[in-house]
């Protein structure tokens, strides 16, 4: 007697490489349960801002069509938004140790999908923290017209998106047990040496344009009106390049990581 089988059916390569908003929502419920990220990010920037922005000075004196106060927001905003987009990203260093990442082998998910879902949790982890900055900012005295303050918070929130797959990116490359203590004093390194903390000059605004918060914190405050047409260029290649960078290196780490059995 003979058995006939029926040839396997090719797999078939689901569409967006199986991006699902079922997965986005679950990502994002996970992520507002992880308390302690949540204050760390929602806490430190505006209390850093509350404590550096309000000096009587700072609050009359003029930076472009808004103030000094103004000026801290915006800095203390992309902090913030640094340190949500970036903390949301590492995440992934927890699901690798628990060896949630090789699940994700069985599944259709696209190693450019998973990417992009996490980018987008991110993502929305530094818009709530930038609009906490700016309230904030808001009642203690920032002034700038209303387009600027649209153009601030879209232009700081936006291009954070960056440090969501620079985490995302560290997450991979590092261990679970040690990537959130390398991350901390890193990204206050990268806040200083990108003029966050303080305004870049001389020979080091030079080498603060190879740093990714220079991109980042020139485009946000580029609606004040105290940026050239040159140097808004030189923050969006900045921005391009890195963002390039830590996307392309994320997902090579993500291929590599879930090809181990």
């Amino acid at each position: 007697m003979t058995i006939t089988t029926a040839a396997p059916s090719a797999r078939r390569i689901p569409l967006a490489g199986g991006f699902s908003l079922g997965f986005l929502l679950l990502e994002l419920r996970r992520m507002l349960r992880n308390k302690r990220t949540l204050t760390f990010t929602l806490v430190m920037p505006p209390a850093f801002f509350a404590i550096f922005g309000v000096q009587s000075d700072y609050t009359t004196q003029s930076y472009g069509s808004g103030n000094v106060t103004a000026y801290v927001m915006i800095s203390m905003a992309v902090y913030g938004a640094m340190l949500a987009t970036t903390s949301g990203g590492a995440m992934v260093s927890i699901e690798r140790a628990l060896g949630w990442s090789r699940q994700l082998r069985l599944t259709p998910l696209r190693p450019s999908a998973y990417v992009a879902t996490k980018i987008a949790v991110a993502m929305a982890l530094g818009l709530v923290s930038v609009s906490v900055v700016f309230l904030v900012g808001g009642v203690l005295g920032a002034h700038m017209p209303a387009a600027a303050w649209l153009g601030c918070f879209l232009l700081a929130w936006l291009g954070s998106v960056v440090f969501a797959a620079f985490g995302l990116f560290m997450g991979y490359l590092l261990p679970s047990e040690n990537v959130m203590q390398i991350l901390g004093p890193g990204l206050a390194i990268l806040a200083f040496a990108g003029g966050l903390f303080v305004p870049p000059s001389g020979w080091f605004e030079t080498v603060s344009r190879f740093f990714p918060t220079y991109g980042v914190a020139a485009l946000a405050r580029s609606p004040l009106g105290e940026i050239g047409a040159g140097t808004a260029a030189v923050a969006v290649v900045n921005l391009l390049v890195w963002a390039a960078i830590f996307v392309v290196g994320a997902t090579v780490l993500f291929r590599r990581d879930t090809a181990r059995v």
